[in-house]
Order: C-alpha cells, then structure tokens, then sequence
C-alpha cells in the first residue's frame, strides 16, 4: 500500500481542501502518513496569495523535494494555489516536482496518480525529474477540466476531532483590486445546503462540537443559488444538528451582513457571538480605489447594529496598510476608526503587489518601510486595546472550550471562548483542569495578557 504524506499551507479553506484530497486517497488504497521520510508520495497543496505565502510553499516544495533522494518519495505532487498561478515556471525550477495540479482538480488526483505510478521508470537508475524520465512521470493538469467533490463525508480531519472547519462554498465574485482569488478560484458557487447539512451531521457524529464556517465570502451563500438569505437558512438549519454546540462565522464581506444575518446570529443558540468582518480600509477614497463595496458610513451602520442586537458580540476585522496612493492622512483616518471602534481582534497586512490583480498597475505605490512602520503602529494601537479587553474579563465566568496540552508548553492545558476562533485568536490557559478535549466547561477567569486569559474551571 502506497503511503501519503502531505504538507499544507496557507488558510482554512485550504486545509479543507487537503482534507477531503487525504479522505479520497484513503478510500482508494492509499495509506496517510506523518512522516515524510516514509512517505512513497508527498503531496505540497500551496497557497499563492500574496508574496510572503508564495516564498513558504516554494520553501515547503523545496523541502520535500529531498526526500525524492533521501527518503522513498517516487512522486512529488504540487496543487493548490500557487501551482494554479505559477505552474510553468515551478515545473521549469524545480526538476523534482512530477506532477502538477491546480486547484480544480483535487478529486481527479487518485486517477492521475494511478496512471503516474504505472509509468514506473524501467530501474536504469535515471533520477526522477531528468530528462530521460521525464516523459513519463512530469505532467502540467492545471488546465485539465474542472472537478470538484460531490460528497465531503469521506474528509480527513487534521484539526482536533471536536472542533472542524466547513466549506460552504467555493471561489469569489467580488472583484476586489488587491485580490488574485478571483482569477485562481472562479466565480462564487455555494453548496447545496443539503450537502452541507449532511456534513455537519457526519462530523457530528464524530464528535465535532464547534464548526467554523468558511469561504471566500460566506455572507453571499445562497446568492447563486437563489435562495433567500441563504445564509439565515443555512444556520437555522445547522442549529438543530444534534451534538454540534458551537456555530462560527467566518470571512463574511461587510457589504452583505445584513439584518436579517444580524438578527440568526442574535437569535441562534448555538451561533457564536463572534462575527469575522474583512473590512481591509475605512476611508472611502482607499474603498472605492480598493473596489470595495461599502462605503465608511454603511460599515458604521454595519458595525452599530451588530453591537445593538448582539450585546457582547466579539468583532474581529483585517486592515491592509500601504495600498497604492495610502496618504498619511488616508492612515490616520483609519487609526481613529480603530481607536474608536474598539474591534476585539485585528490583523494588519503590508500590501503585496501581486500581479495579475487590478491595483498591480496602480501609480502611487507607498515604501515598504513606511507601509511596515504603519502596521506596527496599528498593531500597537489594538495590542494595548486587546489587553484592556481581556483585563475587563478577569472575575467573570464564561464556557470555554478545552483543547488539551499546548503545543508549545506541553505542561499546560488550554482552551477558547466562543468569542475565539481557532489559531488566531488567542486562547485561555486553564489552572488545575483535568477536563478532556472538546469539553465546554464553566470557567472563571483569574487574569489576562495582551492576547491571551487565564482562567480556572469553576
């Protein structure tokens, strides 16, 4: 039995897309596997989103390309992003790559590496990649007809088993001037909500307690399908999922966070009052230049009535710094909106000129020094504001999720509030725990730092 390793980069949707690649390869023969020096294929699903994600999956391709001599590798497979951006030149850099497949072409991989693997090299000793085999085993399938998963029953999880992330859709149809996604992953296509369903039921059934939900713009699910607040129906729907306690939003365009969204996550027991906004820029001359839906006045009125009908709801939003023509006032503006806005989580990006997108073109590029010191300054700004948050929480008893030994410091048991979302959030460290992973257990929160609680269960 063949065995698989793979190695996965950049966000969420990704790793659901690794996932589901792993559950397939499963279900027909091969073997997963953790280690890379045993693996007889190893499978690099990249991310090529802005320029620092291309470096780490060229890093990663690199690594894994000395197992083709040090360890059993026989095949080298590049998907993903990057591999749907940049196939050619990769193929041309890196001799040991065998195969290439981009991101339309996840569930065909079992049948290309059946027939890559029936093209064995006659053991005259040609090393893989060179010319002499490379007939035979270096293949280009990104351009090959698009497929996609029918069933996502058969997903490998490589979160914990309490906790997973939901697809409900794929591509994008915002036409955002910074943004390649677009042109990588098609237009916007949700899921059937019976499909979706079926999977939270399945995961379920495994134990999966808290699902986050995720796509390019999970405020437009339903749109293409016609539905009517497609997303309302989709988490009324997932509400009554037995064994799922936490329902999470995640990558929802400010543009169509709508009331009636505002008012499932009010109403929803299970919905976490916690809502990811993207909103990228708040003075509207970098918003219009962005391509950006909303203008600065309908995002307040966004961000007012989430405060207004979900009292406590935690706001987590990104900002990109030095997009072309970013004055200094232009910044400045959004630091006041920061500061009054108080969000609960933020990250802060340095614009990345990527080509192919519209702003690529744009005149007035701003010096990476100064879109640097930028960011620095915003992030500042929220750490000071994030420590004044979590001090507030000290005395107060909230549910928290447990999620075991850190990673880092073995010794100590950790977990999440509703109001943190997995990985970049933060996380309470717990005193004196002896609850399991996936419990959601009361606890009192004894005290705080910039990013993280500490907190005893009650």
């Amino acid at each position: 039995m063949k065995k698989i390793g793979m190695v996965s980069l950049g966000c969420p949707k990704n790793t659901v897309d690794s996932e589901l690649v792993l559950g397939d390869l499963s279900k027909n023969g091969y073997q997963i596997t953790a280690d890379q020096q045993e693996a007889d294929i190893i499978i690099v699903n990249t991310c090529g989103f802005i320029e620092a994600s291309k470096r780490e999956s060229i890093n990663a391709i690199l690594d894994m390309a000395q197992w083709k001599t040090g360890g059993k590798c026989k095949r080298l497979v590049v998907t993903g992003c990057l591999a749907e951006r940049h196939a050619e030149e990769l193929l041309k850099e890196i001799p040991e790559i065998d195969l290439m497949l981009g991101v339309n072409q996840y569930p065909n991989l079992k049948n290309i590496l059946g027939e890559s693997l029936r093209d064995e090299p006659d053991g005259n000793g040609s090393r893989p990649g060179s010319a002499k085999t490379a007939r035979v085993q270096r293949r280009n399938h990104v351009h090959d007809p698009a497929q996609y998963f029918e069933s996502y029953a058969g997903r490998v999880l490589t979160t914990p088993g309490y906790t997973a992330y939901v697809k409900i859709a794929e591509g994008c149809s915002n036409k955002c001037a910074f943004c390649i996604i677009p042109k990588m992953r098609g237009p916007f296509r949700s899921r059937p909500l019976e499909s979706v369903l079926e999977e939270a039921r399945g995961l379920a059934a495994r134990g999966t307690r808290e699902l986050n939900l995720i796509s390019q713009d999970t405020t437009m699910y339903g749109f293409d399908l016609r539905m009517k607040d497609g997303l309302v129906r989709l988490l009324k729907a997932l509400g009554g999922v037995d064994g799922v306690e936490w329902l999470r939003l995640l990558y929802c365009y400010p543009t169509f966070v709508t009331s009636e969204v505002i008012d499932a996550i009010a109403s929803g027991e299970k919905v976490c009052k916690y809502v990811d906004v993207p909103l990228q820029h708040t003075h509207d001359a970098m918003l219009k230049s962005m391509k950006r839906q909303e203008t600065e006045q309908q995002v307040r009125h966004m961000l007012d009535e989430l405060r207004r009908k979900v009292p406590g709801i935690a706001l987590r939003t990104t900002f990109i710094v030095g997009f072309p023509g970013e004055k200094a006032e232009h910044f400045r503006h959004m630091v006041r909106f920061v500061e009054e806005m108080e969000f609960d989580h933020v990250g802060v990006f340095v614009y990345s000129n990527e080509e192919g997108t519209a702003a690529h073109g744009y005149a007035g590029k701003v010096p990476r020094k100064t879109a640097e010191a930028r960011r620095d300054e915003l992030m500042g700004i929220q750490r000071e504001m994030s420590r004044r948050k979590n001090a507030a929480r000290v005395g107060q008893t909230f549910p928290v999720l447990v999620e075991g030994p850190d990673a880092e410091e073995g010794y100590l048991t950790t977990g999440r509030l509703a109001t943190q979302a997995p990985e970049i959030d933060g996380q309470v460290i717990l005193e004196e725990c002896d609850a399991q992973p996936g419990d959601i257990i009361p606890v009192c929160i004894t005290g705080a730092t910039d990013y993280d609680l500490v907190g005893r269960p009650v």
